[in-house]
């Protein structure tokens, strides 16, 4: 018997493969990403958007009072996309804009409280699922991943890749 595509049902519940975008860093990379994600995401619902989040707010945190276009170099964004994301974290309660010292035309951005705990609680659920995430790799093999994932976005933040 087969299904509409064609294929045996032998084939049902097995990962359709990428054919050639197998062979990509780029396509593995985004496929980790994604379904990395949304574990995570689907863990903590309860905390709205914030998961989504976590490096921004994590960047915020250690790094009190950065201007916007700072942030946005810090996470890769254009800074209109990472405006639209600091209204939702500020509408969340997460984070408050206030003009900076140096310069009254530029806004800093700041953990609030709210803010300060949801983070706080969001990276030690974030280690828990980085534990899952690595179940069966070696301290090395985690190691060398961290190293080459390093390697490759200092790649991409130069130019060398594209």
């Amino acid at each position: 018997m087969t299904g509409p595509e064609g294929q045996g049902d032998d084939e049902a519940g097995r990962h359709l493969d990428a054919g050639e975008a197998e062979a990509t860093i780029a396509y593995k990379l985004r496929l980790a990403q994604i379904l990395a994600f949304r574990a995570f995401e689907e863990k903590l619902a309860e905390h709205g958007r914030a998961p989504r989040y976590l490096g921004l707010l994590a960047i915020i945190r250690s790094h009190p009072g950065q201007p916007q276009s700072r942030l946005a170099e810090a996470v890769a964004l254009r800074r209109s996309s990472l405006v639209t994301i600091l209204d939702i974290l500020a509408e969340e309660g997460l984070i408050e804009r206030r003009s900076s010292r140096q310069d009254r035309r530029s806004n800093g951005i700041w953990l609030t409280a709210e803010g300060e705990r949801v983070v706080a609680e969001l990276l030690r659920e974030s280690r828990r699922h980085d534990a899952a995430l690595t179940a069966g790799l070696s301290p090395r093999e985690i190691e060398t991943t961290l190293h080459v994932l390093d390697r490759l976005i200092a790649n991409m933040r130069a130019g060398e890749a594209g």
